[in-house]
């Protein structure tokens, strides 16, 4: 009994130590994005936010990487504060490949994708990209892992930030719905990739575990 209450204290313990690392972790990138905010409107006017994405232009395609650190005022980075956060810490918690991933994927994709697709003459900045990455990924991870566990968690985040989903519509002025989408596309594309990669490694594992016919 003594044995197995100690190992409940420790895997307790271990799940506390890795929320206080995650957390610490989204409080860290959201630290960035806001001294980088807060240098491109004290110091510079705000004239950084021209390096954003400008669609289908040869030098808007730096702006892929430089688009998500970069925001139009303290209301917009606010409001992606408030998204950014849970949803990264939601995407921490299945693990720091899947986070790493997600994020990558996200800026790359979900900007190429507003480069290609992004209205003219519009120049697109914003974490909200990645942001819909994590989204995506979150919401349809668990449909993908086709565990009720999983589904369960994926229904959670369906019902938490759900309206979230109407970000990837057409039509809305200021808003970057390109960049929603792409990025929401991008972390439905690496959920279903890292599902696909724990289906074909439980399976390895199932017929390692077979005993062999002499």
């Amino acid at each position: 009994m003594r044995v197995s209450q100690r190992r409940e204290r420790e895997g307790l313990g271990d799940i506390v130590r890795d929320v206080i690392r995650y957390v610490w972790i989204m409080l860290g990138i959201t630290a960035f994005l806001w001294v980088v905010h807060a240098i491109n409107a004290l110091a510079f006017g705000g004239a950084l936010s021209n390096f954003g994405i400008r669609p289908r232009e040869p030098g808007g395609l730096s702006g892929i990487l430089a688009a998500p650190f970069l925001h139009g005022d303290f209301d917009h980075l606010l409001a992606n504060t408030s998204a950014l956060i849970p949803l990264g810490l939601i995407v921490l918690f299945r693990g720091g490949k899947d986070f790493v991933a997600v994020t990558v994927v996200g800026i790359l994709f979900g900007g190429l994708g507003t480069w290609v697709s992004g209205r003219d003459h519009t120049v697109h900045i914003g974490a909200s990209g990645v942001i819909f990455a994590y989204f995506g990924y979150a919401l349809l991870r668990g449909i993908f892992d086709r565990s009720i566990l999983s589904v369960v968690g994926s229904l959670i985040v369906g019902l938490g930030f759900g309206g979230m989903i109407f970000g990837v519509l057409p039509g809305q002025r200021g808003i970057s719905w390109e960049g929603h989408l792409f990025g929401f596309v991008a972390g439905a594309l690496t959920a279903w990739g890292f599902a696909a990669a724990a289906r074909r490694k439980a399976a390895r594992a199932a017929r390692a575990a077979r005993p062999a016919r002499i």
